[in-house]
């Protein structure tokens, strides 16, 4: 009952910190200073793959934009009709262009990662998994952001939709991505940053980090399991399930509102938020107390 209690706040841990730019791995790291998951390589893979809950919340709130062969957009094409007698591959060959762009980008986006995740996966888990890390990332990027917002204020981006952003954007947007695999930089925090340093505006640079995070965590998973050697125990994986749903659902509710606030609102207080954080982090870190 002891690890279930402390997989449901894990959970909500994940759930609320992964698309902010606040760093959800930094963040468990943190909480697992006080909430310890045994033995540390299942705590490690737990932080990683639970991730995944997260990211599903992606494809379930944006399915239809990622969807090259939704209904709503081949319909007015081809017609309902003849739409439903459309076998899968079939409707495939009607698939909608833009769509596909976008998934180009995002698939671009992701390589960077993919080449150095696989690369250095281990010397990250093994030298940069602890919370002197993770508070110094914080407080870093924490000040990159107050003063890229600073320098934004008021100019005018040349990329204000996802449409607009090239593949050679996406690829740059992709590199800084890699930037966050130093836990407490947050991968939201790399690619927004990296995407409107690029041109892209504050929601078009959030929309395509939720993007980008679907095929980055996937492999993150998929590589923390094949390298685990699907040797979890049974109640392991039910922790690692259980962890997976609630940082679903919780994130639902964080990107609907994440949404809604970068409209109308900045990035500055998530910057002043990781600078307390990562500064009373070093402070309790100096007092042998995480």
């Amino acid at each position: 009952m002891i690890d279930i209690l402390k997989v449901i706040i894990l959970g909500i841990i994940e759930g609320l910190t992964e698309f902010l730019p606040v760093s959800s791995t930094g963040h468990l790291i943190i909480a697992n200073s006080f909430i310890t998951l045994e033995p540390k390589a299942f705590s490690n893979a737990f932080n990683v793959i639970i991730q995944l809950g997260a990211i599903l919340a992606v494809v379930y709130l944006y399915f239809y934009d990622i969807n090259p062969i939704a209904k709503e957009k081949l319909v007015p094409e081809i017609g309902e009709e003849k739409f439903n007698s459309l076998s899968f591959k079939e409707k495939f060959k009607f698939r909608d262009m833009a769509t596909m762009r976008l998934i180009a980008k995002i698939i671009i986006g992701f390589l960077p990662a993919a080449v150095l995740g696989f690369l250095f996966d281990d010397l990250i888990d093994a030298y940069l998994f602890n919370t002197t890390t993770v508070s110094i990332a914080l407080v870093f990027y924490g000040i990159i952001i107050i003063i890229m917002e600073k320098r934004n204020s008021n100019r005018v981006f040349k990329y204000e939709t996802l449409d607009d952003i090239s593949l050679k954007t996406a690829l740059a947007i992709g590199f800084f991505q890699c930037l966050a695999m130093v836990p407490g930089t947050s991968r939201s925090a790399a690619t927004i940053i990296g995407a409107m340093l690029v041109g892209c505006s504050r929601t078009s640079a959030a929309k395509f980090s939720f993007y980008l995070a679907v095929p980055t965590m996937i492999g993150a998973t998929a590589l923390k399991i094949i390298k685990m050697g699907f040797s979890f125990s049974a109640f392991e994986w039910i922790l690692i399930v259980l962890g997976g749903v609630i940082s679903y659902i919780v994130a639902i509710v964080v990107i609907r509102k994440f949404l809604g606030y970068i409209r109308k609102h900045d990035f500055i207080p998530f910057g002043i938020y990781r600078i307390i954080l990562g500064t009373l982090i070093l402070v309790l870190g100096f007092f042998n107390i995480v």
